[in-house]
């Protein structure tokens, strides 16, 4: 990370990106007032994403839609709760209700257990803000921000475990460069710390992947069986469990690992590592909205067009950033923030162009390919 101070012509583009994108907010909730019941809006939002999921799994069982019907139906709806938890971190939705945050928490949690407890996310999640594209922002570097790609980062983009489990030298730094950024005070204090980054999957996240894990191994080897001749013989008790984990892997455990990989891949790739600009926001991230990554975006509520957008603006939910997209990107395009930097994939998501050492003509080069 370049750790120079902003230059004046930084911070006017991203004061002037902030202002474009707040009023265009502001004018959108004094046409339509009922957007300022955000508590009522977050608490629609989770019922019914939490009903639509329910009512796809049940459909699945009773056979009225197959599995690749179920799956991906089931993923859109909880793509709608992973942004709910993302405004829930930023305070959006009772912020003076306890109780109802934390079930909100809770229930995010419990419908999307391939991810980390929203309670440790959070902390990690405000680090990321402060300090994204370092080594110590250990929320992207998690989901594999920065490493070069091949088959192993594609199989660590939609499974957090792997994402330890096939690099846990690059996983220790990242955690421990986190922990020491917290400025822990005391030793108690660094030793909390470090506890609550090895309990994040705990226990969910951890029953999760096991079973998962289990599912996948299991058919893999029944696979291979079934080539050579015959498949695993099994008995009744272990035929009745197989079963309830394949239904568990259609209405459950299928649909968090689809949408965590479309949220994962399109995350990963908009956001830049390793040579920004200490807090340049206009570094931080792209705008990722190619046309051929519409099917990803499906499943993470078109998450690569409209995230760069709450880099700048924090405070606002992800129904009204992507309200206010289009406005949002003319005045994000004008100040220099890139749209479709493709070549990302290519330089393991540097912000540099290669060869180039001029950040506001990358900004006017890389404008074209999104023409």
């Amino acid at each position: 990370m370049h750790t120079r101070n902003l230059s004046d012509a930084d911070k006017h583009r991203i004061q002037s990106i902030r202002t474009g994108v707040s009023a265009a907010a502001d004018g959108l909730r004094q046409r339509h007032r009922w957007l300022r019941h955000q508590n009522l809006i977050g608490a629609l939002i989770m019922a019914g994403s939490i009903a639509g999921a329910v009512a796809s799994g049940w459909a699945y069982v009773a056979g009225v839609i197959p599995w690749f019907v179920c799956i991906p139906l089931t993923a859109v709806f909880l793509s709608f709760i992973h942004e709910l938890e993302h405004d829930l971190i930023h305070l959006m939705y009772f912020r003076n209700s306890p109780r109802a945050y934390n079930l909100m928490l809770a229930l995010c949690w419990i419908t999307r257990p391939s991810t980390i407890s929203p309670w440790v996310r959070k902390r990690m999640h405000l680090h990321h803000h402060k300090y994204s594209g370092t080594e110590s922002d250990i929320e992207e570097r998690g989901i594999t921000n920065g490493e070069r790609w091949g088959l192993r980062r594609l199989l660590m983009t939609g499974d957090n475990m792997l994402a330890v489990y096939l690099r846990p030298k690059t996983i220790y730094k990242a955690a421990r460069a986190f922990v020491l950024a917290q400025n822990p005070q005391s030793e108690a204090e660094l030793k909390s710390l470090a506890r609550e980054q090895r309990r994040g999957y705990f226990p969910l996240g951890l029953i999760h992947y096991a079973f998962w894990h289990g599912f996948v191994l299991f058919h893999l080897a029944n696979g291979i069986a079934l080539l050579l001749g015959s498949g695993i013989p099994l008995s009744a008790g272990m035929e009745t469990f197989i079963a309830g984990l394949n239904t568990a892997a259609v209405v459950y455990m299928g649909p968090n690992m689809l949408r965590t990989f479309c949220l994962h891949f399109i995350s990963s790739n908009m956001h830049y590592y390793g040579d920004v600009e200490a807090k340049n926001i206009i570094q931080q991230t792209q705008v990722l909205n190619v046309w051929w990554m519409a099917p990803l975006q499906l499943f993470c509520f078109n998450f690569g067009s409209t995230h760069a957008i709450h880099h700048f603006v924090v405070k606002e939910p992800f129904y009204i950033r992507q309200a206010t997209a289009k406005a949002a990107h003319r005045v994000m395009r004008e100040n220099g923030v890139r749209f479709n930097d493709l070549g990302t994939f290519r330089r393991a998501n540097r912000y540099a162009l290669e060869n180039s050492a001029q950040p506001a003509a990358v900004s006017r080069a890389v404008d074209s390919l999104d023409a």
